[in-house]
């Protein structure tokens, strides 16, 4: 059975209200050298798929089938998020950052990211009740929903983070062993901003 590692419990009072955020929020590439601390990390990654106060996840969900897995890369290993428990699921032992650099056209900015979120959807979740076409729209819609909460809470805590969409599909899949049907769509490198963002 894979080892987990639990997390701070989200902060879910208190911090920036939505419009100071939405107003400073600007993508960051340039990410220093410091690390995210476990509860910066927990945030974020509740922020994309956590429960929230009415059991449900975080970001709106048709059917509430929840086809969204949550990877992250750290220095020291690939993980994966567990919601339901808001801990970290061990995948992979080593730093694949600057392989996912490359894997994303060279964006050598994910290399220096502490950590990045890699967001997957799992299209067949959402399909078997509202069929492939009307089921992939609403998966897609679900990770940009996903997505905006990890650049908005980024943002209130005071980190960077951008959006990338642009990297070769099945290499990421393959460098990050995922499992068969799990497809990279978004990720996100988040980080405190270096000194020229």
């Amino acid at each position: 059975m894979p080892t987990s590692l639990s997390l701070p419990q989200p902060q879910r009072q208190g911090g920036a209200t939505l419009t100071v955020v939405l107003d400073r929020r600007t993508s960051c590439r340039e990410f220093a050298s410091e690390p995210l601390t476990s509860e910066a990390l927990g945030q974020c990654l509740w922020a994309a798929q956590g429960r929230n106060a009415h059991g449900r996840r975080t970001a709106p969900s048709a059917g509430a089938l929840y086809p969204l897995e949550v990877y992250v890369l750290t220095p020291q290993a690939v993980e994966r998020y567990d919601p339901a428990i808001h801990r970290l699921i061990h995948h992979l032992q080593r730093d694949l950052r600057r392989e996912l650099a490359s894997a994303a056209l060279g964006q050598m900015f994910l290399a220096a990211a502490p950590v990045t979120i890699v967001l997957c959807a799992v299209f067949e979740r959402v399909a078997v009740r509202y069929g492939k076409q009307r089921g992939e729209r609403y998966t897609l819609m679900e990770i940009g929903h996903a997505a905006q909460n990890v650049l908005l809470q980024a943002e209130a805590l005071g980190l960077g983070s951008v959006a990338v969409g642009a990297f070769d599909d099945a290499e990421v899949q393959a460098l990050l062993e995922l499992p068969a049907g799990h497809i990279p769509l978004y990720l996100l490198p988040i980080g405190h901003p270096g000194p020229d963002s």
